[in-house]
């Protein structure tokens, strides 16, 4: 048992023991009484703030709040006297339906209460396609919901409720249709994975590759997708998309060459990727200085590049970089 559990339970003890010692050495008449009068107290208590807040807003809440008050202050005055109890009981019955009534607005605040009381289906023959949408989703049809939502303009409403009916294609086609109309990228990126959740790959490597236009460093993701499919052709094209901008960012940080080395041999160009594993094996050095865990990677290179001599010194300056770390431990 943690902590905060057992002062809860100390603190429900230590009430419920409160509440058996007044209804003993009183009555329970008296103990009802006390907790009827606390909570309109609090009742009262907030219904003062909201009011003073929507007065000050101007809002046509402030009525209810008003009404709330006055009701509250009352309660409190009967549960004073007890000279009507049944008005006490009346207005409790009447917070408590409140209470239920809002809960069940609360529910779906964008529906009126026309809306509420009519099925699904009626709804939908009715021409009011955006509460059908609602009530067909909260009743888990899901499919019928994208219908309704698209019939109104929502397509991403519509996406949402035919991946939750496992409709990935027509999830995806709403994406792309989303992407082609407002110009937002991450709709190319959304349409990729539903496409890929879909069995789709051809279709999902063309959604990437959109994607990839705005976001250079996906144009990588694009290859290996495209050679998944077996076409080569698009495949080169896009390594080369990522080639170039994997050397923009080698320019800036070397750590890059790497993955620029590795391109390069993807394209077959051996000489190249050998002068980009050079770079980043220099780059690898130049960081060693400073951070020995570095070594492992120089050591990678060199490895890469047939070198075993400095492979072999590297991995050695590594392995005692981490000797020392275990002994300083």
């Amino acid at each position: 048992m943690d902590r905060l559990t057992a002062i809860a339970i100390v603190f429900v003890a230590v009430l419920v023991a409160i509440a058996a010692g007044i209804a003993y050495f009183f009555s329970p008449l008296f103990l009802l009484r006390l907790i009827l009068f606390l909570l309109f107290l609090g009742i009262a208590a907030i219904s003062a703030v909201m009011l003073a807040i929507l007065v000050y807003a101007k809002s046509k809440y402030a009525l209810p709040s008003l009404l709330s008050l006055l009701a509250s202050l009352y309660a409190i005055y009967q549960c004073y006297t007890w000279d009507k109890p049944m008005h006490v009981a009346y207005i409790t019955a009447a917070y408590i339906l409140t209470f239920a009534f809002a809960l069940w607005w609360i529910s779906e605040p964008d529906l009126s209460i026309y809306e509420r009381l009519r099925s699904a289906s009626a709804l939908e023959k009715a021409g009011r396609y955006r509460a059908a949408a609602r009530k067909y989703e909260e009743a888990g049809k899901f499919e019928k919901a994208a219908e309704c939502y698209l019939k109104t303009g929502m397509k991403e409403s519509a996406a949402w409720c035919y991946e939750k009916a496992e409709q990935f294609s027509k999830a995806a086609e709403i994406y792309e249709e989303l992407a082609a109309q407002q110009g937002d990228a991450y709709y190319w990126k959304e349409a990729y994975e539903f496409y890929k959740k879909a069995g789709k790959m051809r279709r999902a490597a063309e959604c990437l590759e959109k994607y990839a236009e705005d976001e250079p460093w996906f144009w990588e993701d694009v290859a290996k997708l495209y050679e998944e499919i077996g076409d080569s052709e698009n495949a080169k094209r896009a390594w080369q998309k990522a080639l170039e901008y994997y050397l923009k960012e080698a320019e800036e940080e070397g750590v890059f060459w790497e993955d620029v080395a590795k391109i390069y041999e993807k394209l077959g160009d051996s000489e190249k990727a050998r002068e980009a594993m050079l770079k980043f094996a220099a780059y690898c050095e130049n960081e060693a200085e400073n951070d020995p865990a570095w070594w492992k990677h120089v050591g990678e290179a060199y490895q890469y590049l047939g070198d075993d001599a400095r492979a072999r010194e590297a991995f050695e300056k590594y392995n005692d970089y981490k000797q020392k770390q275990k002994l300083d431990d």
